[in-house]
């Protein structure tokens, strides 16, 4: 942006907490006007009412909030348009756009997607980036398109997916790289050219649910490990132990031979870990959360729980 040019006028989308380090940076260097976001939602075990982290965030930043049922239509798009905007910024917004909103802005429609596109399109990036073992992983900021993702790519930031961490951490790291990412396109829009992506190299990462938490012990060792990361913090993986759900936070892969035990059996339990053979190796379980429990490490786990001879975690 040339020195003295009026700062670009941006409409935000966005709702859980990667978003906010996208917001802040668009406010660095443009004006936001108006921030959507989803609507406050239950949450806990007392279901009291909450706000998005972007709604949040936009309140600090002094920044007008909607939260509209629906996005999408000539009607919506313009009561956006009174608001003049140069460009629409999307970030986990969690809807697609209508066409009639993609048509608004004065100059672009950008998304900040926290993959390498066209890797990872869809719901759940960070964790899929894990699940899958990739050794990189990224934010791609992108034209928006009515297709899901699809859209031509301005900017990408790399970065290498460390060995023992979370969904959760990985994503941080990604919304800062994104927020870089993001402010430089903005500032320098004119010197950046869309480039199409490579529809052949396309691979999709779906939304999680509670059920795919559950752990497939036949599966490798550094499978599962990576099953424990991808899933963390939510939607959180977790083996059958004595008819209940044994929540899994933290483990690491102990041996990658194959043990003599049928895949789930621990073959033993001390303060150091709990050793659960697998399809290939064997894992050992850090940190556990039983039923109505705190999360814990294992030897505090072991503290008020013991395993018996050949005991098998239940999974797929």
């Amino acid at each position: 942006m040339t020195e003295g040019a009026q700062l670009p006028r941006v409409v935000f989308l966005g709702t859980p907490q990667f978003a906010c380090n996208i917001l802040e940076a668009a406010a660095r260097v443009a004006q936001v006007v108006l921030v959507i976001t989803q609507k406050d939602k239950p949450k806990g075990r007392g279901r009291e009412m909450a706000s998005p982290p972007v709604k949040e965030a936009a309140a600090r930043l002094g920044i007008p909030v909607i939260q509209p049922e629906v996005v999408k239509g000539r009607k919506f798009a313009a009561k956006i348009a009174e608001h003049r905007p140069d460009f629409l910024v999307t970030a986990a917004f969690g809807r697609v756009l209508g066409r009639s909103l993609l048509a608004v802005p004065a100059r672009d429609a950008l998304n900040v997607h926290a993959s390498i596109l066209p890797r990872h399109r869809g719901a759940a990036p960070a964790n899929w980036a894990i699940l899958e073992g990739d050794e990189r992983a990224g934010v791609s900021v992108m034209r928006m398109v009515e297709a899901l993702d699809a859209g031509p790519v301005f900017s990408i930031a790399e970065l290498a997916v460390r060995q023992e961490e979370t969904a959760g951490e990985l994503l941080e790291r990604l919304a800062v790289a994104g927020a870089e990412a993001l402010a430089e396109v903005l500032s320098m829009y004119e010197r950046f050219t869309p480039h199409p992506q490579d529809e052949s190299a396309v691979t999709w990462a779906r939304s999680l649910c509670k059920e795919d938490g559950l752990v497939d012990w036949h599966r490798s060792a550094p499978e599962v490990h990576r099953h424990i990361r991808g899933l963390h913090p939510w939607p959180g993986a977790y083996a059958l132990w004595r008819g209940e759900q044994l929540k899994l936070h933290a483990a690491r892969v102990l041996r990658a031979d194959s043990p003599d035990a049928m895949p789930g059996t621990v073959i033993s339990a001390s303060g150091e870990g709990i050793d659960v053979a697998c399809g290939t190796g064997i894992l050992r379980l850090l940190e556990l959360q039983a039923p109505s429990r705190k999360r814990m490490s294992s030897a505090a786990f072991l503290a008020g729980a013991k395993f018996s001879d050949g005991e098998v975690l239940g999974g797929r």
